[in-house]
C-alpha cells in the first residue's frame, strides 16, 4: 500500500533536489500557517498545516545529505510536536518557531540569488 503523501511529488524525490536551507524554509513556512490558522481558531486548517509541516520534517530527516544533522532535526520535529500537541514542557513560543524557521527562509535567499 503507497504511502498517502500531502506533498506528492517532493516525495517522488523533489524534496531531495532543494538545499537544506530550502527544506527548512518550506517546513518553516508550514510551521507560519499553523501559526497563523491558530490565531484565526481555525483548529482544522491549523492541524492539516501542521501534518504537513511534519511530513516536510520527515522528508528533510529521511534526506541522507543530512545526515549529519539528525540530531538538531529529530529535536527539532520533537520540540515542535510538543508545542502543538503536547504540554509545550520546552516552553515554546510562537515568536521562537518563528525566529528558528526565518533564519532558513534567509539562508536560502542568498542562496537563490547567486
Amino acid at each position: 500500500m503507497e504511502p498517502n503523501f500531502h506533498h506528492k511529488e517532493l516525495a517522488k524525490g523533489g524534496w531531495q533536489k532543494l538545499s537544506f536551507a530550502e527544506q527548512m524554509a518550506n517546513v518553516g513556512s508550514e510551521i507560519e500557517r499553523t501559526i497563523n490558522w491558530n490565531k484565526r481558531n481555525k483548529s482544522e486548517h491549523s492541524q492539516e498545516a501542521f501534518f504537513r509541516a511534519l511530513e516536510l520534517m520527515d522528508f528533510t530527516i529521511a534526506d541522507k545529505r543530512n545526515k549529519n544533522k539528525l540530531k538538531e532535526l529529530c529535536r527539532v520535529r520533537e520540540v515542535l510536536v510538543d508545542y502543538f500537541f503536547a504540554d509545550n514542557e520546552y516552553r515554546s513560543t510562537d515568536l521562537s518557531w518563528q525566529k528558528y524557521f526565518r533564519a532558513f527562509t534567509w539562508m536560502a535567499s542568498l542562496s537563490a540569488g547567486r
